[in-house]
């Protein structure tokens, strides 16, 4: 992308950047009271995340907006954010991806609701295309059901004290050289079953260039 893409600006989008979008709709969601900023390490990753959201929104109260260092990983840097928000004891926890501008607020929402009556939830998009598992050598080794099956979205919703300490053993099984790729694989492994919801297919990871124009 040519630099942190969630700095950069949206077409279309007049003065709002990729996360300032995305931060915009979470502010607009009642039941949100605190948003959490993962940024790159130093002084400068603040400075940037700060001027990347619309002029005006940090002097606001409702909600809270707070930063926090990333670490090496998505992982880690979910977890710093996790760490930072249990002085506030919150009851659930959304995560969510700020390279995901077009986010809505309807599927917030769902997520929430769900979060709160399962204790996990994440929006999950049905593949349009029949998917397969591949082995190390390129060759299919399962013929996957496209109905049972799906991309996994943000925001992803959890219990906070349980998705806190199941982030803290997986930093453990980190350095054993597991891998983890979003939050609900945390869940569970050392939590328990995590719902689904549905996805939306605007709210789209951006990812390449081309990723910045919502078709």
């Amino acid at each position: 992308m040519g630099g942190k893409k969630e700095f950069l600006p949206l077409p279309g989008g007049g003065d709002l950047t990729v996360l300032g979008r995305a931060v915009l709709t979470f502010a607009s969601i009642r039941r949100v009271a605190l948003i959490v900023i993962a940024v790159p390490p130093g002084e400068s990753g603040e400075s940037r995340a700060r001027a990347s959201l619309p002029a005006g929104f940090l002097a606001g109260k409702e909600p809270r907006v707070l930063f926090v260092p990333g670490g090496k990983t998505r992982r880690a840097s979910v977890h710093h954010g996790l760490s930072l928000l249990s002085a506030y004891g919150p009851a659930y926890v959304l995560i969510h991806d700020g390279a995901r501008p077009w986010v809505s607020a309807a599927l917030i929402e769902r997520v929430m609701d769900a979060a709160e009556r399962y204790g996990a939830a994440i929006p999950l998009l049905p593949f349009t295309d029949t998917p397969k598992e591949t082995g190390e050598d390129g060759f299919i080794t399962r013929h996957l059901r496209r109905g049972a099956t799906g991309g996994a979205q943000t925001p992803q919703g959890f219990r906070f004290p349980d998705i806190l300490a199941a982030h803290e053993r997986a930093a453990e099984a980190e350095l054993a050289g597991k891998e983890y790729t979003d939050d609900a694989e945390v869940w569970g492994e050392f939590t328990g079953p995590v719902a689904a919801v549905p996805g939306e297919a605007a709210n789209k990871k951006i990812t390449y260039p081309e990723d910045l124009e919502l078709s």
